[in-house]
């Protein structure tokens, strides 16, 4: 014997504040095999779709308390909502057409309705809703995929790097010259690897609207040289100069650490950070990388300038989308200045890049130093 789910039916909500008007619109679909619901007062049907949202609205433009357009722009306006199609109902011109549509509206229908018309206007716009409901749900699997996947990938590959360190180091045997060096070759793929790993859950975290800003005071002065001191040596290791205006800044500012107080994650700045300079010391083959911080009155701006081979226009232009690594020999995987932008915007700041092919490359990153950012904190487990 077998079973299958009995198809949901599709739930409309009608609203109109003339009781015989909902009649009329309940009795052309109800035929249709929809759950229909109806509703003359406007307040109350915007809660109930707050509640239980239905997967179609049928609204009358004219309504005392909330007409229509106001009504659409709280749904569309609420971003806790899955989309609703919205049919509009009006006796009204083209104006108020147009006003619906700019509200939000996806369609509209006139009075006195056609009843051909109407079940035509609602099946067409309930297969929007189920083709944008199944993209939702593609896109939420291919999310969760990507989160169980990172999650599960990181643990072996922290643990291989321990072995391999240790094996590296002769723990277990003596080891020659050559077989160190093959050691370490595999070390460094495996962190990069975890670092792409990293990266990816991260992308992953910000893409789902679950990662969690932690806003605090931070000394940004203190943040930049502390990334600096970090990256020096692999700068040294390529015969590359490093270079900033932090020894000038300290000098003539001594005494006013308030100067460089902005409210940021650290944390999440200093990923940015450690991203932009390490870049610019792995793209750069000669001459010298130099970061200069500059305070103006309501943000900061951190410009990481190098020497190397440039950036092409068209590359430029979609240098910070995802999945779009650079033509470089060692371009990586394409998340690094993804991940970097979204940062950024979450802090309500700006990055962008200027260069010339064969001219090195200059990154602007401004951010806010006023608290205001606070209110961005999201709120969930990571």
């Amino acid at each position: 014997m077998s079973y299958s789910k009995p198809e949901k039916k599709d739930r409309i909500l009608v609203i109109d504040d003339i009781f015989d008007n909902l009649l009329v619109i309940e009795t052309i679909l109800e035929d249709e095999g929809y759950e229909i619901e109806i509703q003359e007062n406007s307040t109350l049907a915007l809660k109930m779709v707050e509640q239980s949202p239905p997967d179609l609205i049928l609204l009358d433009v004219m309504m005392p308390e909330i007409d229509g357009y106001e009504f659409t722009r709280r749904i569309r306006q609420n971003q806790k909502l899955p989309f609703i199609p919205i049919l509009l109902i009006t006796a009204y011109d083209s104006i108020s057409v147009v006003e619906g549509l700019d509200a939000g509206a996806d369609d509209f229908i006139r009075k006195p309705v056609d009843a051909d018309e109407l079940q035509a206007r609602v099946r067409s716009l309930l297969r929007l809703k189920h083709s944008i409901d199944e993209r939702d749900h593609m896109a939420s699997l291919r999310q969760d995929f990507v989160s169980r996947f990172t999650h599960d990938l990181r643990t072996p590959l922290a643990a291989s790097n321990r072995i391999l360190k240790l094996l590296r180091e002769g723990r277990f045997f003596e080891i020659s010259p050559d077989i160190e060096q093959i050691f370490t070759t595999m070390i460094t793929s495996n962190d990069d690897l975890l670092h792409m790993v990293n990266s990816l859950l991260e992308v992953y975290r910000y893409e789902a609207d679950c990662k969690k800003i932690n806003f605090d005071q931070i000394n940004i002065y203190d943040l930049v040289r502390d990334v600096v001191q970090e990256l020096a040596p692999l700068a040294e290791e390529k015969e590359l100069t490093l270079k900033s205006n932090l020894e000038k800044l300290e000098n003539n500012n001594t005494e006013n650490s308030e100067l460089y107080t902005i409210f940021a994650d650290r944390i999440e700045i200093k990923r940015v950070l450690t991203n932009l300079i390490g870049n610019a010391i792995k793209f750069t083959q000669t001459g010298f990388i130099e970061l200069n911080l500059q305070l103006n009155s309501d943000t900061v701006q951190i410009k990481i300038k190098d020497t190397g081979a440039g950036i092409a226009p068209e590359e430029q232009a979609i240098l910070f989308e995802r999945f779009r690594p650079g033509k470089h020999k060692n371009s990586g995987s394409g998340l690094g200045l993804y991940l970097s932008r979204r940062i950024i915007e979450a802090h309500k700041g700006s990055i962008n890049v200027e260069s010339e092919s064969g001219n090195g490359s200059t990154f602007t990153i401004g951010l806010p130093k006023s608290d205001s950012s606070q209110q961005l904190t999201v709120s969930s487990e990571q």
